[in-house]
């Protein structure tokens, strides 16, 4: 989260793409995709588009406090990091991803069995 606001503009927005992050932490590319959900489940950062991500207003620089004010005034509360179910929030977002990767893992494994009992029905018994 540190090096990603380091990176940061005035506001919150960073460029860099996932590939790059790998190589400049010298860390694998899936270790920072899992690392850049769990910020995005945490809303500290929230990707716009592949190679842009926008920080939390709330963690964001600015170049004056008027511009900060500005940010803090657009916010949502469910945005807000000191909200008191902040937390809750996150351990919540966690589970229904986890959820979700589960899902898609029993979907495949059904595909492959459903795959695999057709070609095994096409093979020609001799």
């Amino acid at each position: 989260m540190l090096k990603l606001r380091a990176l940061s503009e005035a506001g919150g927005r960073i460029e860099i793409d996932q590939a790059d992050l790998a190589k400049r932490h010298d860390i694998s590319r899936p270790a920072v995709t899992a690392a850049l959900r769990h910020l995005d489940l945490a809303q500290l950062v929230k990707k716009q588009r592949n190679g842009v991500y926008q920080l939390n207003a709330m963690l964001a620089g600015y170049l004056s406090p008027a511009d900060c004010a500005a940010a803090m005034d657009g916010m949502a509360a469910a945005e807000l990091l000191n909200a008191p179910d902040l937390v809750e929030r996150y351990h919540d977002a966690v589970k229904v991803y986890q959820d979700q990767l589960a899902e898609k893992r029993r979907t495949r494994e059904q595909q492959k069995k459903h795959i695999a009992s057709r070609r095994g029905a096409m093979h020609a018994v001799g």
